[in-house]
């Protein structure tokens, strides 16, 4: 049987291998990410493991989400026998809608997932609207 190889596949497949172990400034290692509505509140879920919670960084500015995580480099003072884990700065950005609440946010971070909850905001709520009728008269309008 005759096998077809494409050289630039293997090309690019061997640059996602290099490159998604340590990333680069351009292209960053990414957090695997969950995100769905639970009622009032909105969670994602963004995998993290074996980082410092105290190596973990979360900003809001507008709508705008950063949340930045730092694994160092081990320090083993000898030779490598393997090095497959990803090390760095992981970064990821999470754009929200004008309809949740950023003020705010709760973020926790167990078992290397870090949880934020984010509230959905009073405005965007679904609410009832009462109906005026009957004998009100409309206000008359002058020129």
């Amino acid at each position: 049987m005759m096998m077809r190889t494409d050289p630039f596949r293997e090309v690019e497949r061997l640059s996602r291998e290099i490159f998604a172990a340590t990333g680069t400034t351009a292209r960053p290692v990414m957090m695997p990410m969950d995100a769905w509505r639970d009622g009032d509140t909105f969670r994602v879920e963004l995998d993290l493991p074996g980082i410092d919670p105290d190596n973990i960084d979360l900003d809001v500015e507008n709508n705008v989400v950063t949340v930045k995580a730092e694994r160092p480099a081990p320090d083993h003072g000898e030779s490598s026998v393997a090095a497959e884990r990803p090390r760095g700065t992981f970064s990821r950005q999470l754009v929200l809608g004008d309809n949740l609440d950023t003020s705010t946010i709760t973020a926790d971070y167990d078992a290397g997932v870090l949880t934020l909850s984010i509230p959905v905001a009073e405005s965007a709520k679904p609410r009832k609207i009462t109906i005026n009728s009957g004998s009100a008269e409309p206000a008359a309008i002058s020129a």
